[in-house]
């Protein structure tokens, strides 16, 4: 030091280091600089933790006096705990020199550089400054350098360590081993330093596992649990000794191949991740590649484990890769996967519905020419496919199969596993053909799954699954075209597949099973009871294998059955019968499978029942009828409820059917109920959202409350249209069955209460006998068994009138020629004869309707001019029996009296939606009319109806001047404001044009000035004190000719949303005449009616009765004929 500087400091600002040289072979906690001052003293700076950037920034300023440290002497460690540190860490640079060579850079930062370490230059950016004792500066803070023998055994571990490393002399990591071990047996239960000694001696035994010069690996793993342990979440050293662990699981699988350790290390990342802030080294050494990526890289590596722990963690792996991260895709295929197999083997659509938005994210973050986009895009239309068969939403199998189309182009020709999109497509061909009975989709079915066969050769993995496939595709050939071939080939590749699965295969049921199938079919045909006896041990084995609630057990139930009832058909042991029935019952039931399955196996039930006079025929309607009813509850649109119900159209004759077979067993109680359940099942399901509560409210006001809210957010999240963005469907479906099974849990709750246990279940007859109050209801059945009446009276039993004369080809014969009269007639001028409608009603009268007069007459003596109620089902929806008419006269030359000379009548949809209307009723408020009215709709909509603006006028002044009444006509008669006026008045009168959308009748509308109002519109709406329409339009009360037991028809629509009293129109009305019967109709409705006194919608039938005797002479019959009364 030169002579200027004697009795001088200096000044050192230490600004940051450069390229901080860090271990290679582990990761510090933080690093110090150190200035030493003499052999005994040195300055330290606090540790800090390492940050991830180039540039590692100190800001210390340290004052030194020259006097005492006469040279410059500085070194870097790292340390490897935060906070107290154990020993003085390791050194990672170095730098000395005397201070004439350090104070030449005058004021100006200048960079000391450190020794190479594995080609990498670090420095030490700092400034010195020579200061004179009067500057008043307090000089820096000396440690003592003395240490302990816990310090210096820690510091000569370290540095044999370090030694070993470089030079990867096993005999420096045995002293490395035995200083660390020494450490920790200084370093008892309690110590505060147990927690680092146990970590440095781990990390050596750990380094010399990997380098393989120690074998040990379950001592290290134990060491670094416990040193975790003594460090819970919220202490410094958590998370590096988080770390820690991972790298010791990490490398035990690297070696081992333990599943169990890189599923823990990944949940200890998941823990981990969180808590490295961005920005420091152990973030970017832990989210790099050889870190989370490593971990991420090996478990999507690991077999697809179905279990909630397999689940869990692919649930863990996708938390840990972000959008931008390269493993997204796969890790949201891989857990797609699982949980569509834990489907398969628990059935639970929740995990189905997950594995399909996990599948379809996967498939989007997939570029079109990624490796394994193939894969993501099989394994994604696969849950689809799956999602189908257990809900049988055709959406899903025609994306799947779009998908699986898609798949096959990115396996062309000569492509290693073209098999795999070839058999799915394949067997969902095959699925779309049992689905909609088109040839052309089994012969691609089978084209594929014998291209796919040919790919997978004897030794494939994969081959028994295809030659099970494909037997079942030739079986169904066989079915539909009686191939002899086709059936044997089928037998010998089912029993090809049964081979090449063993005992313990997770799929053996369905070989065992589908063997017994195909073998049914061949005892049908050679009636050999080999055939059988083996199909029926085949069945019970699988059953065997499968666990209570395993979905598959379904189909072994079924093909048991089968077996059973084939050999019942050939042997007639009514035991076998039992058998068959007992299986039936149980697969209908199995509550893992999907619904449209049970469905169609409680429907075959029916037949069975039906077709061998089986006692169990009305316990298999009343489980057909539950079971579609939860099944379309699923639907969050009525228009996707009646898609689910099509689905079914073969069972259309059900509530019919029901209702025969229950007269049949005289048990007619019974035949009322099931006819109300099965028919008007969508309004069924819509009106539970709109149930009366003051029952319930008064018990108990809090659930109340609560259904009623839950009630609300169902019917919000009901959507009338399909999204056409798979995504954006699926998540609203996902979230409408979430709010329904909460409705659900609360209706369980409800039905606990004391008089509520039948809360929204199906009525029974004394809950329906109430729609029969003010008269008698009268249920008209019309059946491929037997057509009848059913008369529930206003007390007492029903009564069963046969209709024996008639049938149902008879009624469909007549309803064909009624359409046909009813156009004849319209074309004709007012004063011809309508004698082919005359025909048609003289016959309804006497094989229809005379046989009901005379019950009510004598049997019931119900006066005349007293109200009846009409409940027609099946094809006497299309019969207006309300003008049935003997065209007779007496000997006295009067005429015999028709149905409505000697009653008032009135039509209900179903009994329900009667007592429905009656008990809104008690709502009354003071009544307001409006008149609607749009004859001028936009061009191109409908034709002008010249005589609109004159009815609307007409009706305006019939309406007493005490009512509070308006018009909306004209241009103001738009959709918007047409619905404002229905929902505003309690009274309505509307008069446009009606359509009637014969395709899809939830699309009937209203024509307004520019769009029209559909029966959705109408259906939206909840109007409780709306009281009375007047439908002036065509075909507002007819409903769909397929499913005419649905009774989807614009008044019926009115009727729900709250009108409770509506008048309607059965075919196409002429404005010309119908201007009469609505003027004879208000003036009688009206009548005698005095200030103060309150309009009554009850006696809009009584007022349409009236009329329609009335205007005789002016409208022609089949304008007459044209309106109905529908409700109270």
């Amino acid at each position: 030091m030169s002579g200027s500087l004697e009795g001088r400091s200096v000044r050192l600002e230490l600004i940051r280091v450069n390229n901080l040289p860090l271990p290679s072979e582990r990761i510090p906690a933080g690093f110090y600089v150190a200035i030493n001052v003499d052999s005994k003293r040195r300055w330290k700076s606090a540790v800090r933790v390492v940050s991830s950037d180039k540039y590692q920034v100190l800001g210390d300023i340290v004052i030194l006096s020259l006097h005492e440290a006469p040279e410059f002497s500085l070194e870097i460690r790292v340390s490897y705990e935060l906070g107290q540190i154990l020993g003085n860490g390791e050194v990672v640079a170095k730098f000395e020199s005397s201070w004439d060579g350090l104070l030449d850079c005058g004021d100006e930062p200048f960079d000391i550089s450190f020794p190479s370490i594995r080609g990498d230059r670090s420095s030490l950016t700092l400034k010195a400054a020579v200061i004179c004792p009067c500057d008043n500066q307090d000089s820096a803070l000396l440690d003592s350098m003395v240490e302990s023998e816990i310090a210096r055994e820690t510091d000569a571990g370290h540095e044999r360590f370090a030694t070993y490393v470089t030079s990867k002399t096993v005999s420096y990591l045995n002293d490395a081993v035995r200083h660390f071990q020494s450490v920790l047996d200084q370093c008892p239960v309690g110590h505060p330093d147990r927690a680092g000694a146990l970590t440095n001696l781990a990390w050596a035994r750990l380094e010399g596992y990997i380098r393989k010069d120690l074998q040990d690996i379950g001592s290290v793993t134990s060491l670094f649990r416990e040193a975790l342990a003594l460090c819970p979440q919220g202490h410094p050293n958590h998370p590096l000794y988080l770390y820690h662990l991972t790298e010791a699981l990490n490398w035990r699988h690297d070696y081992q191949h333990t599943t169990a350790d890189i599923c823990e290390s990944a949940q200890l990342y998941y823990e981990l991740l969180p808590l490295c802030p961005e920005g420091t080294y152990l973030r970017s050494i832990a989210a790099g590649a050889n870190g989370v990526n490593y971990v991420i890289r090996e478990c999507n590596n690991l077999p697809i484990d179905a279990s909630d722990e397999g689940i869990h963690i692919r649930r863990v792996i996708l938390e840990l890769c972000p959008l931008s991260n390269e493993y997204r895709p796969e890790a949201l295929n891989n857990l797609g996967w699982a949980l569509r197999s834990r489907f398969e083997q628990c059935g639970s659509i929740d995990d189905l519905d997950e594995s399909i938005q996990r599948g379809r994210e996967a498939v989007s973050l997939c570029s079109e020419g990624h490796s394994e986009r193939y894969i993501y895009v099989n394994n994604f239309a696969t849950s689809l496919w799956m999602r189908f068969n257990h809900q049988g939403n055709c959406h899903d199998l025609n994306e799947a199969i779009s998908l699986l189309e898609a798949a096959l182009r990115l396996c062309p020709d000569g492509h290693n596993n073209r098999d795999l999109p070839l058999h799915n497509l394949g067997f969902a061909f095959f699925t779309r053909f049992n689905q909609c009975s088109d040839v052309n989709d089994l012969n691609k079915a089978i084209s594929l799954l014998r291209e796919a066969l040919t790919l997978r050769p004897p030794g494939h993995p994969y081959r028994d699954y295809t030659l099970h496939n494909l037997a079942l595709a030739l079986q169904s050939r066989y079915d539909k075209s009686d191939i002899s071939e086709d059936l044997n080939e089928a037998i010998d590749l089912h029993r090809d597949s049964l081979q090449l699965t063993p005992h313990d295969h997770p799929y053996r049921h369905r070989a065992l099973y589908s063997l017994s199938s195909v073998l049914c079919f061949r005892f049908e045909q050679t009636q050999e009871n080999e055939d059988v006896e083996e199909a029926i041990r085949l069945c019970q084995e699988s059953l065997e294998a499968l666990p209570s609630l395993h979905p598959d057990r379904y189909s072994s139930y079924l093909w048991l059955q089968e077996a059973y009832l084939a050999r019942y058909r050939v042997h007639r042991e009514s035991a076998d019968l039992s058998l068959a029935v007992e299986n039936f019952r149980l697969a209908s039931q199995h509550p893992t499978d999907g619904l449209p399955d049970r469905i169609l196996t409680a429907w075959s039930w029916i037949v069975a029942a039906e077709q061998h006079s089986h006692p169990s025929a009305l316990e298999a309607y009343t489980t057909f009828f539950e079971l579609l009813d939860r099944h379309l509850a699923t639907r969050s649109s009525a228009i996707s409820r009646r898609e689910a119900a099509a689905a079914f159209h073969h069972a259309r004759s059900a509530p019919v059917d029901a209702g025969s077979c229950a007269i049949w067993y005289n048990n007619l109680r019974h035949a009322v109920e099931l006819v109300e359940q099965g028919r008007g099942q969508q309004w069924s399901l819509a009106s539970r959202l709109r149930t009366p509560l003051e029952d319930l409210e008064s018990t108990n006001s809090d659930i109340a409350h609560k259904f009623s809210e839950l009630s609300k957010r169902v019917a919000d999240a009901q959507g009338s249209a399909v999204s056409t963005d798979g995504a954006a469907a699926d998540s609203a479906a996902i979230q409408y069955r979430r709010i329904t099974t909460q409705w659900q849990a609360v209706v369980a709750e409800i039905r606990n209460i004391k008089g509520f246990s039948r809360f929204l279940l199906p009525p029974l007859y004394e809950d329906l006998q109430a729609a029969a109050r003010y008269g008698p209801v009268i249920i008209l059945i019309a059946s491929q068994f037997s057509c009848g009446a059913i008369i529930v009276p206003m007390s007492g039993e029903p009564l069963h009138v046969p209709l024996l004369s008639i049938t149902l080809t008879d009624l469909t014969t007549l309803k064909d020629r009624f359409a046909r009269a009813i156009r004849q007639s319209s074309r004709m001028k007012p004063g011809e004869s309508r004698k082919d409608l005359i025909v048609l009603l003289r016959t309804v009268w006497e094989e229809i309707i005379l046989p009901i007069v005379k019950v009510l007459e004598h049997v019931l003596e119900l006066k005349h001019q007293s109200r009846i109620w009409l409940c027609p089902t099946a094809a006497f929806t299309s019969i207006p029996l309300h003008a049935a008419h003997p065209f007779q006269t007496r000997p006295d030359r009067s005429k015999e009296p028709c149905l409505e000379d000697l009653y008032i009548c009135s039509y209900t949809p179903t009994l329900s939606a009667l007592i429905r209307s009656r008990q809104m009723m008690k709502k009354r408020v003071r009544p307001s009319f409006v008149a609607i009215g749009q004859g001028q709709p936009r061009a191109g909509k409908s034709k002008e109806l010249l005589a609109v603006d004159s009815e609307i006028e007409l009706v305006r002044k019939l309406v007493p001047e005490t009512i509070n009444r308006t018009t909306i006509s004209g241009d103001a008669a738009t959709r918007a404001g047409a619905l404002q006026g229905l929902e505003e008045n309690t009274w309505v009168h509307l008069a446009c044009h009606g359509k009637q959308d014969r395709e899809q009748p939830y699309n009937s509308h209203f024509v307004m000035k520019d769009e029209p109002i559909t029966l959705l519109d109408i259906m939206e709406k909840d109007i409780p004190r709306a009281e009375f329409a007047f439908l002036s339009a065509c075909h507002t009360a007819v409903g769909d000719e397929d499913t005419p037991d649905e009774v989807i028809h614009l008044a019926a629509g009115l009727q729900f949303s709250g009108f409770k009293s509506v008048i309607g129109t059965l075919w196409e009305v002429d404005d010309a005449v119908a201007k009469h019967v609505v003027k004879a109709f208000y003036e009688n409705l009206f009548e005698d009616l005095e200030d103060g006194d309150e309009i009554d919608c009850t006696k809009a039938a009584w007022a349409l009765n009236r009329a329609t005797h009335s205007v005789k002479m002016k409208v022609p019959l089949e304008q007459r004929m044209v309106f109905i009364h529908v409700g109270v």
